[in-house]
């Protein structure tokens, strides 16, 4: 069962916060429903739409299982050195969808922008 505590972010949390200090990238960490280590995009150096291959608004979560298919360059780089970053050291996942069974670490989620904030180029 996934499970992620305030602990285990707080572990993680230095990778994720050099991960975006190395692409001058601004955010915040916060785990949600005890399962998921979300990590919030405000701002950065990154044109995020110009990487993209598909249309990419300026607040949409990333799909972190089609970041090599849907982003290219420094983007691309950005966001798989995150979540390699987000996953951390040890990070296990038995996950098999073909007979319905779901056991992983922690989910984690990469959102640029929220809802009421879009994503910002600085």
């Amino acid at each position: 069962m996934a499970y992620v505590s305030q602990e285990k972010k707080k572990a993680l949390a230095p990778g994720i916060k050099k991960v975006l200090a190395k692409y001058n990238m601004k955010g915040s960490i916060r785990v949600q429903n005890h399962s998921t280590l979300v990590v919030n995009i405000k701002k950065g150096a990154l044109d995020v739409r110009k990487d993209a291959t598909a249309d990419a608004g300026l607040h949409y979560q990333v799909n972190p299982f089609w970041v090599d298919d849907h982003y290219t360059g420094q983007t691309q780089s950005f966001l798989n050195e995150l979540v390699d970053a987000m996953k951390g050291e040890g990070y296990r996942d038995d996950t098999d969808a073909m007979i319905d069974y779901f056991s992983c670490d922690h989910y984690y989620s990469i959102n640029l922008g929220t809802w009421n904030s879009e994503y910002e180029v600085i």
